[in-house]
């Protein structure tokens, strides 16, 4: 398979709905490890970050 081809694959999983939920998942456990390595003091932001990833990745 070329290069290509595995990006579009990929990217028709990224747009799937379980390919959404792992995503979403990821995103979480990301932010929540974020937001306990700075003890909480920037947890508005993190969520701000969190939902414009997700906004990038293919969601909401």
């Amino acid at each position: 398979m070329d290069l290509g081809g595995l990006g579009d694959k990929a990217n028709d999983f990224a747009k799937s709905e379980k390919g959404e939920q792992m995503s979403d998942d990821a995103l979480e456990k990301g932010g929540d490890a974020a937001d306990r390595a700075s003890g909480g003091k920037y947890g508005d932001k993190i969520d701000s970050a969190e939902d414009a990833a997700d906004k990038k990745v293919g969601g909401a």
